[in-house]
């Protein structure tokens, strides 16, 4: 059985870092459910453990919240953001500035993913219109809604799992990741613009001969007040409610999105419909072969002989370093999975967290934000090719990663 584990685990964890497995239709859900499905089938993990390993709390947090983002985006909402920045007539650098704190502070509260999948294709349109180059305004979007959805407890589904995990305080973390993820943003868009005007306004867009048919997804939705006025609402109490209320945060978010289905114009077949269950399959499959992983007792070998020699994963700095790297390796949500038995010290949350999401800008294939931003260029023509991703992803993620070290490292024990 510690064999066939092992066997699993390395699989699972090859074909994450592939993307999939070699000859077979696999991507990274699928490798991860089939390895499920082996530790199931054989009884390594039993059917009645699994309700213990796949953390439900988590599960329902991102459900509810999925279900939250997608009311505002059938209401409009994101595309409307976008349209208002535009009427604003501001100039290219601070029309740059806003979009990157916009992005930011939507992703901090809803799913970053979502976000990228709403406002990418009118940003791009956007630009066309006022004839900017929208490759900077599309690199600085991916990059500022990574960012930003560190800043709270609910912006990703990695922090989502940490927050519930340990039971971190909604404010405390907050108040924590503010400082780091505002200078972050500050660097973000200050490397954006150096790049931006100096070396991508010199080259042509890639641009494809024949533009692809844009997706019914893609069409700009027009702004429904009630609809919006609702799903911001909803929004709005479930945060004075993290910030104030005991009750737990996954059982007060399913109650906001059961408010969002209960309606009378939006189709719940809609609604459900952009959930990401492909996510939550990812999810479920990870907790049962991690499980399995951690009952085999190796995980906790691995630690000790790595604090034997020097790196102790205990610590908040070591699994800083370690979260990002493992991050760029496998992702980020099987990274936390991996070390988040090792969080012990009061400042490993955070810093778990922090790194685990910050890493995701440095190539294309670090975050799904990144890849949905780069498919809806292509969409409209722009090829965004890895090295220009790169000149903006490595920096960014080089200097907000050094400043979440700094702050990690300023307000922990001398």
């Amino acid at each position: 059985m510690l064999t066939l584990t092992l066997i699993v685990f390395v699989l699972v964890y090859l074909g994450l870092f592939l993307g999939g497995l070699p000859f077979v239709q696999l991507d990274r859900t699928g490798v991860a459910l089939l390895g499920a499905i082996v530790l199931v089938a054989t009884e390594i993990t039993p059917m009645d453990q699994i309700w213990s390993a796949v953390h439900p709390p988590t599960l329902a947090l991102l459900f509810a919240f999925m279900v939250i983002s997608a009311q505002l985006r059938l209401s409009g909402f994101y595309d409307w953001v976008v349209w208002r920045l535009d009427r604003l007539g501001l100039p290219d650098w601070v029309l740059l500035g806003a979009v990157i704190w916009a992005a930011a502070v939507l992703s901090a509260i809803f799913s970053n993913d979502i976000v990228c999948l709403a406002m990418a294709p009118v940003l791009a349109e956007t630009c066309r219109a006022r004839r900017f180059n929208p490759v900077p305004f599309l690199l600085a979007l991916a990059c500022a809604s990574n960012i930003g959805s560190a800043a709270t407890l609910i912006g990703n589904p990695q922090n989502m799992l940490i927050g519930e995990r340990l039971g971190l305080n909604f404010t405390d973390y907050l108040s924590l990741a503010a400082a780091p993820v505002g200078l972050g943003l500050g660097g973000t868009w200050a490397i954006a613009l150096i790049l931006g005007r100096w070396r991508w306004q010199q080259e042509a867009i890639s641009v494809s001969a024949a533009l692809p048919q844009q997706r019914q997804d893609d069409q700009p939705i027009a702004l429904d007040r009630w609809q919006t006025f609702k799903g911001l609402g909803v929004t709005a109490g479930l945060l004075i409610a993290f910030f104030i209320a005991p009750w737990p945060r996954d059982l007060l978010a399913l109650a906001g999105a059961g408010i969002l289905l209960t309606s009378r114009r939006l189709h719940s077949q809609h609604m459900l419909g952009l959930v990401d269950w492909q996510l939550l399959v990812l999810f479920i499959g990870l907790f049962i072969v991690n499980h399995a992983f951690q009952q085999t007792g190796l995980p906790g070998q691995i630690v000790a002989a790595l604090a034997r020699c020097g790196f102790d994963l205990h610590n908040p700095g070591p699994l800083f370093v370690a979260s990002a790297i493992l991050s760029n390796l496998v992702s980020n949500v099987p990274a936390v999975m991996l070390l988040l038995p090792t969080a012990s010290d009061p400042l490993s949350g955070p810093a778990l967290a922090l790194s685990s999401t910050l890493a995701g800008n440095l190539v294309i294939a670090s975050s799904i934000a990144n890849i949905i931003v780069i498919q809806a260029a292509a969409r409209h023509g722009l090829i965004i090719a890895w090295s220009t991703h790169a000149q903006i992803g490595i920096p960014v993620t080089l200097s907000t990663l050094a400043i979440a070290g700094w702050w990690l490292g300023l307000i922990g024990p001398p």
